[in-house]
């Protein structure tokens, strides 16, 4: 054994010794954390956490109230990826009091690129237990709860009654429709974005009388019109784009601000790094799940609804910009003759 791979092993060996003693004072810092939460002391800002939040305390959006209003606040970001990294990585900058990070999966290789809280050393970690470290280094003083499952029908909405906001930051179409339906049940903002090779989008759903996911897309796509991510690609940055966009909504729905892209959809164009709204019907009162008579009162099985696995990053296969995949998906509902609207969604790959 060389030198460069003996310093190699010794490096790596000191690097597991450091990650033991960080999370033994992360163990602490939340016993701690707890005791004085029961106690109500951490209701108010402390010193610190003014100096630490001072250069969006004095904006006259935000001041001492508003950053006391996130200090309070919780979000539960669903997804440890391309989107929710971004994501939960600027929410803990802002100082939101609680941020649950939901995922099952384990971090791997061809995912450093674009899901910055992972360092290399982190591959083969669970995704949440990685991000968990990287957002406790970052900010000691939100409280992070990292939650190393799948989500389905039978744990989604005691997940999310825990929390104020949703951020949607999942991968598969499955889970969309389990995230849409648990939003509206439990009556939680959903923040949904999307990316795909140099194109994203965003909206928020189920938000001031805004239509949720299922007023838009009441069903979903034959199992055969999609395929494997794999296939498609993302440049890095167009998820951080979008997964940065997502923690500004989830922001300003916390501090009660207006503008929030509701009954809208933001699309994001990377080639030219343009910006386009385009306008979202209001909520549907016939809506199967958020309607003046709702047929859905409780979740189902929504593998079987779609007719895909819940863990599975899906696509319909066609390329280029967005308006040349909205009249791909026109063409392609026409000749199987059904309503177009029902296949938009997955134009975009959820990553």
């Amino acid at each position: 054994m060389d030198v460069v791979d003996l310093l190699k092993d010794e490096i790596l060996n000191l690097r597991k010794k450091l990650m033991e003693k960080e999370a033994v004072l992360r163990q602490h810092q939340t016993q701690m954390y707890e005791k004085a939460e029961e106690k109500g002391l951490y209701k108010k800002l402390t010193n610190v956490e003014i100096d630490r939040y001072s250069r969006q305390i004095i904006m006259p959006e935000i001041g001492m109230k508003g950053q006391q209003a996130l200090k309070n606040s919780s979000v539960l970001v669903v997804g440890a990826g391309g989107l929710g990294c971004p994501s939960a990585l600027y929410l803990t900058g802002a100082g939101v009091g609680h941020i649950g990070i939901v995922d099952y999966d384990k971090v791997k290789l061809n995912n450093l690129h674009r899901q910055l809280l992972h360092p290399e050393t982190s591959t083969g970690q669970p995704k949440v237990l990685s991000a968990f470290n990287s957002l406790k280094r970052l900010n000691s003083f939100v409280h992070i709860t990292p939650y190393d499952m799948q989500l389905d029908s039978t744990n989604a909405l005691d997940a999310i009654r825990d929390y104020d906001v949703v951020v949607d930051a999942t991968d598969n179409v499955a889970t969309r429709y389990l995230l849409n339906d648990a939003c509206v049940l439990t009556d939680r903002p959903l923040v949904s974005g999307s990316a795909l090779q140099l194109e994203g989008q965003l909206t928020v759903y189920n938000y001031n009388n805004g239509p949720c996911y299922r007023c838009l897309f009441p069903v979903p796509p034959p199992p055969e019109t999609v395929t494997n991510c794999g296939d498609g690609g993302v440049l890095g940055a167009v998820p951080g784009v979008i997964g940065v966009l997502q923690a500004l909504e989830t922001l300003k729905i916390l501090l009660g601000h207006q503008g929030v892209v509701t009954k809208k959809l933001l699309l994001f164009d990377a080639s030219d790094c343009s910006f386009r709204n385009v306008r979202l019907r209001d909520r549907n009162p016939s809506c199967a799940i958020c309607g003046n008579e709702p047929s859905i009162t409780a979740l189902v099985d929504y593998e079987q609804f779609c007719g895909s696995k819940a863990n599975d990053k899906v696509i319909i296969y066609c390329s280029g910009n967005v308006l040349y995949n909205y009249i791909y998906i026109i063409f392609y509902a026409i000749i199987k003759n059904v309503n177009y609207l029902n296949f938009q969604p997955y134009m975009i790959i959820y990553t």
